[in-house]
């Protein structure tokens, strides 16, 4: 399952079925399957431009228009039942995090080796500000390398199908440009010359969201605000069963939460506790036999998992580098495969 992706052949099989689920959108495979990835030069131009944007807002806030963009297209989607808003402008050239969000981590890296930021990892600080093109271009080349690598990670059998592929391919753009411009190495080393179980563990230095870095606070955002938004995409659902991408309202929601983060004010990094969540609840509703009440404690449960996850992520290859490696984003791909794995399972 890749959830949004650049629009594709609806017809097919497989994507009638799981629409039917009311799960996603698009499946993000090429329109014709000769084809390793799109030779729509349209859609390469739009996403080096979507990178190029992301470096000039700042990859955080390249993100909260993603959120933006998915509570708007949902609203259309409502209306009107056309999904094109969500499929190709929130998860397209123009917001979509393989691109604008990716663009952006990558020009903040480029301008932290440059000695135009003090800290690579900075994801905040819009880059036009340096007014240097050279730092604009390498979003928007990451921009073009984002939509090339998600349809490739999204043409893996199986696999392709069974995770969420923009996710993945943030991540993989990411340590890409960890390496290209980045001295910390992927893990990188502590401060204080720590190692073992020590060097993982938050310090005033090395940290991601210090409000949320025990394993307690990651659990709790999770489970509660999980089962807010698995309870939102079960009730939304059902009452639009016609409109898949509803149950992404929570993770829309989060991600324009953090234009308070951006602003310097505490709030909560939780996106990848209510993606999780609302899916899982989505996808066992049927298993439980349309039990509301179970799917969304089944979600809430996955979001807790999620936050735990996403803080160990950040402790992964996060505190410690001078580039920045989205927690969230690598803990959407595995943990969406992890949910439809347990689907199948326990569906039979």
């Amino acid at each position: 399952l890749t959830l949004f992706s650049p629009p594709c052949d609806r017809s097919s099989a497989r994507a009638s079925k799981r629409e039917q689920h009311g799960l996603v959108v698009a499946i993000s495979k090429p329109p014709k399957k000769e084809r390793l990835v799109s030779t729509d030069i349209l859609l390469y131009l739009a996403a080096f431009a979507g990178g190029f944007l992301g470096a000039t807002f700042g990859a955080l806030i390249a993100f909260v228009f993603t959120g933006l963009a998915v509570i708007i297209g949902i609203a259309v989607l409502i209306g009107t039942g056309d999904p094109t808003f969500i499929s190709s402008i929130a998860f397209g050239p123009f917001f979509g995090p393989h691109i604008s969000f990716a663009g952006g981590v990558a020009a903040a890296g480029f301008a932290g080796k440059k000695g135009l930021l003090d800290n690579g990892a900075d994801i905040v600080t819009p880059l036009v500000k340096f007014a240097k093109p050279s730092v604009l271009l390498v979003g928007g080349a990451f921009g073009l390398l984002g939509v090339i690598v998600q349809q490739l990670v999204a043409l893996v059998p199986w696999f392709g199908s069974n995770t969420d592929s923009v996710a993945m391919t943030v991540v993989i753009s990411a340590i890409i440009a960890r390496f290209a411009f980045g001295k910390s190495g992927l893990i990188g080393p502590h401060s204080e010359g720590l190692q073992g179980a020590a060097k993982f563990r938050p310090t005033e230095k090395h940290v991601w969201i210090p409000w949320q870095s025990s394993w307690t606070m990651s659990a709790t955002l999770g489970v509660v605000l999980g089962a807010l938004a698995a309870w939102a995409g079960v009730t939304l659902l059902a009452a639009y069963p016609n409109a898949g991408s509803v149950f992404l309202l929570g993770f829309g929601l989060s991600a324009f939460s953090l234009a308070f983060l951006a602003l310097g004010q505490p709030f909560p990094v939780t996106h990848h506790m209510t993606i999780i969540a609302a899916l899982a609840a989505v996808t066992f509703l049927p298993i439980v036999g349309g039990n509301a009440l179970s799917a969304v404690i089944i979600g809430a449960v996955f979001g807790g998992i999620a936050g735990c996850v996403g803080e160990g992520f950040s402790r992964l290859w996060t505190n410690r580098g001078d580039t920045f490696i989205d927690p969230p984003a690598s803990t959407i791909w595995p943990m969406t495969t992890v949910v439809l794995v347990s689907a199948a399972i326990f569906g039979g």
